[in-house]
């Protein structure tokens, strides 16, 4: 089965600040993704953590979407916030917010 993505508040947040033609582009590659592609120019596992990022490349600009597994009853990808990434390496504060942000939903 595939996935699906489940976009928290934050993520919400920061998709709908972006303009339209990126926001669009970040869903249509979600599609991909949950419709099965492997690529990791399009969603990254981050070394030494269980976070990932959902990616996004418009017009020279990079999008990072963070998100998590959810495979409790059916297969989903939550993300949890994103980022307009500057730099070749992603934040760790960024991802350190994604791990909070899943040691809570899996506390519910």
């Amino acid at each position: 089965m595939n996935p699906k993505v489940i976009y928290l508040k934050d993520a919400q947040d920061f998709i709908g600040s972006l303009p339209d033609k990126v926001r669009r582009k970040i869903f249509f590659n979600a599609d991909l993704v949950c419709g099965g592609v492997k690529d990791t120019r399009l969603f990254k596992k981050l070394e030494g953590s269980d976070i990932w990022e959902l990616r996004t490349e418009y017009s020279g600009n990079e999008y990072r979407l963070f998100s998590f597994w959810d495979t409790r009853t059916e297969t989903l990808i939550v993300a949890t916030h994103g980022i307009e990434k500057k730099t070749q390496k992603t934040p760790r504060k960024e991802i350190a917010k994604a791990e909070q942000i899943r040691i809570q939903y899996f506390k519910k």
